[in-house]
């Protein structure tokens, strides 16, 4: 089972540098470019098999979709792959920009 963080706790962890972690965000390009969470590092899923090396595997990954449910997929996917700290932002970037960014375009 994968952690699932909300965007309140994660906007929390995010605002300390200390305990930041790395948010992915393995959307389709055009979704990326009309609204992402500044920080976040772009790796669209059909490319994580290809690029996971790529991800840190000592510091812990927030994994972001448009609602949360690709990027559960995809934690899971790197779970099985040996990365275990992981966690799907629920709600996606919808619910972030419901809950942490009003500015942030929904689509």
């Amino acid at each position: 089972m994968i952690h699932e963080i909300t965007a309140r706790d994660l906007a929390t962890q995010l605002a300390d540098p200390a305990t930041a972690p790395v948010l992915v965000d393995v959307r389709e390009p055009w979704e990326w470019q009309l609204a992402h969470i500044d920080g976040s590092v772009h790796l669209p899923m059909n490319l994580i098999p290809l690029r996971m090396n790529e991800l840190p595997d000592d510091r812990p990954l927030v994994i972001i979709c448009h609602h949360g449910v690709r990027s559960y997929q995809v934690a899971l996917y790197l779970q099985q792959a040996g990365f275990d700290q992981l966690a799907s932002l629920k709600g996606g970037v919808e619910a972030w920009a419901s809950d942490i960014d009003p500015a942030m375009a929904h689509y």
